[in-house]
């Protein structure tokens, strides 16, 4: 362990997954390292915030009731202020595609953690699924973990010294499960494919159903290449250097009907 190098540890999952767990004890190898996660699965909840919350010691350090982004305000303003960076994971299920970074609260731990100015890194954990096992039944072992462990530790001992974060203010990483070699890194952007659907059965049902899993089991992905999920899906581990949103540009049209506003009203 490192006297050095501090971090805050969190998730969505809950404090008592198997994926939290697997990364708690790599980073605690390098780092000093507080656990200040969820006591209950919180996947899918973005950037919730709670008023108040809950508090209890843990044997890695606090479980919140709460959300990921409850978490890290509670962690940084109160109960582990000063760390050197942020990380969020190990997620079990991949948060890769544009549209998916807001709605994943591994993802909005480390932006929440960015509008703190603290360099931050979401990890999550491709698994594909299919076959006779279902994928929420599958990485049940912490060495299904190891290719998100070790490349998140790789980045948290190397990326805070090269600058890395003088550019981007996190970093989402997904991996693939570890299945013999070492996977390599690859940069990548967030795919922007799209392919929710919603049925309606004239029930008073409405199913909704994102079609890119299926296509991600099929191999049928028609992401290009440097696109987060096409590294993920052939074998690598994507690492999306990421800005807190949103961003913000001048735009010719809006500023027009700004200026002429005043004279229809």
């Amino acid at each position: 362990m490192s006297d050095s190098l501090s971090l805050l540890l969190t998730n969505d999952d809950g404090i008592d997954a198997v994926g939290f767990r697997a990364l708690y004890e790599a980073l605690s190898e390098i780092a000093d390292v507080t656990a200040v996660a969820p006591a209950d699965d919180q996947s899918a909840v973005g950037r919730k915030l709670s008023s108040d919350v809950t508090v209890r010691q843990h044997e890695l350090g606090y479980a919140i009731e709460g959300t990921p982004a409850d978490c890290v305000v509670a962690g940084l303003e109160s109960l582990r202020p000063d760390v050197d960076a942020v990380v969020a994971g190990c997620n079990k299920g991949a948060n890769l595609g544009a549209y998916v970074l807001g709605r994943s609260g591994t993802v909005s731990a480390a932006v929440e953690a960015a509008f703190f100015n603290v360099p931050a890194i979401a990890v999550s954990l491709y698994v594909p699924g299919g076959g006779e096992t279902p994928w929420h039944e599958q990485a049940t072992d912490p060495a299904d973990f190891r290719e998100a462990t070790r490349a998140t530790t790789y980045l948290v001992e190397h990326a805070l010294g090269a600058g890395v974060f003088e550019q981007a203010e996190y970093l989402n990483v997904n991996a693939p499960m570890h299945d013999g070699d070492p996977a390599p890194i690859e940069i990548t952007r967030p795919s922007t494919l799209y392919e929710m659907t919603a049925d309606h059965d004239g029930n008073g049902t409405v199913t909704l159903h994102d079609r890119v899993w299926d296509m991600m089991r099929s191999g049928d992905l028609p992401d290009p290449e440097g696109t987060d999920r096409r590294a993920v899906v052939d074998g690598k581990v994507s690492v999306s250097p990421l800005t807190a949103p949103h961003s913000t540009e001048r735009h010719q049209a809006l500023d027009a009907l700004a200026e002429t506003y005043l004279d229809t009203v």
